[in-house]
């Protein structure tokens, strides 16, 4: 079996989808105004329980800036060290909450799968989902190892592993098909780029708006009881 046609089928679809992104000629502005800072930002929403529009944002981000001539090494590390911030979070979230998380982040239809595989398998269960790339869901499984009790150490090494081996192929493949993302944008995609931008960038806002308001719904609704409680021992009292 020869790997090369393989390997350029995959790189042409996910060329076509990172093209549906941004432009070659608006991604400077935007990273202007953003940098790596709003990189990194994307890759800690893109493994923490906040959802962002398009699943796998920091790999389509990371092949379309490789590709811009940005500096891969930097961008690699980039996107590693901010998924581990997001995925720290979510494992944290998970460790503090229990259960009640699980039941409140994680769909019933893919609650007891999940748990069954960090009971039985807790480090394949981190590794493979933070490796493979979307539909594989990532969140439910770094949720439930928290919940479940993997040691923070064990988590941060196979999530860490799992997230450099990826990350590092995504830049690969920047390196090595960059210009035929650029050329396929060029000649099929160019006068949609502002719609698309301006859209994409307008449902991420509106994502981490809604994962914040959740939260604080959330924190609210959990504070009443206690408040409630005082207010009932102090009018005994």
């Amino acid at each position: 079996m020869h790997v090369q046609p393989v390997v350029s089928s995959i790189v042409s679809r996910t060329a076509t989808t990172a093209a549906l992104l941004v432009h070659h000629s608006l991604v400077p502005h935007w990273i202007v105004h953003l940098g790596l800072l709003g990189f990194f930002l994307v890759a800690v929403l893109d493994s923490s329980v906040i959802p962002l529009p398009i699943p796998g944002s920091t790999d389509l981000l990371l092949l379309w800036m490789v590709s811009q001539r940005g500096n891969p090494w930097l961008l690699a590390s980039t996107a590693v060290v901010g998924s581990l911030v997001g995925g720290y979070t979510t494992w944290h979230l998970g460790r503090r909450g229990g259960e009640a998380a699980l039941h409140r982040y994680v769909s019933a239809r893919l609650l007891q799968p999940v748990t069954g595989w960090v009971q039985n398998h807790p480090i394949l269960a981190v590794f493979l989902p933070a490796m493979l790339p979307p539909p594989i869901p990532l969140s439910p499984f770094v949720l439930a190892s928290g919940a479940l009790g993997v040691p923070r150490r064990r988590f941060l090494l196979a999530f860490g592993a799992a997230r450099c081996l990826r990350y590092g192929l995504i830049t690969w493949l920047g390196i090595v098909y960059g210009r035929r993302v650029v050329r396929l944008w060029s000649a099929t995609l160019q006068k949609w780029s502002a719609p698309l931008l301006w859209t994409f960038a307008t449902v991420v806002v509106c994502s981490i708006l809604f994962g914040i308001w959740k939260m604080w719904k959330e924190g609210r609704l959990k504070s009443r009881p206690k408040q409630t409680a005082e207010a009932t021992v102090g009018h005994a009292e």
